[in-house]
């Protein structure tokens, strides 16, 4: 009974530290990467034209959403034709360094 408490421990820590190791990003080479996000991703009070809509600023947003939503643009369950474009080409390393560099980014706050 005792070992069995073990190996579920064990099992946890090692999902736990898979999670956190694909969490882990470079901002450095995700400021490279990130470039194309910007042209629409900073710019405040930016709209989209088709579909219209506000286009969310990303600096300063938790890392873990942001790979969550290009994940889910990439696999398509989130409809929007030039998300799932710049997604469908990001590796999952790619989407870990972009959003470990938009995280550390001013948020829309910034003046």
């Amino acid at each position: 009974m005792r070992s069995a408490r073990w190996a579920v421990l064990a099992l946890a820590a090692s999902v736990l530290c898979a999670v956190d190791a694909q969490a882990d990003g470079d901002a450095v080479a995700g400021k490279q990467k990130a470039y194309t996000c910007l042209g629409c991703h900073a710019i405040p009070n930016y709209n989209n034209v088709y579909p219209t809509y506000r286009v969310p600023r990303l600096g300063g947003q938790h890392p873990e959403y942001i790979v969550a939503a290009l994940k889910e643009y990439q696999r398509g369950e989130r409809n929007h034709g030039t998300m799932h474009a710049q997604a469908s080409t990001l590796s999952d390393q790619d989407m870990a360094d972009v959003a470990a560099y938009l995280s550390a980014a001013p948020g829309p706050d910034h003046k």
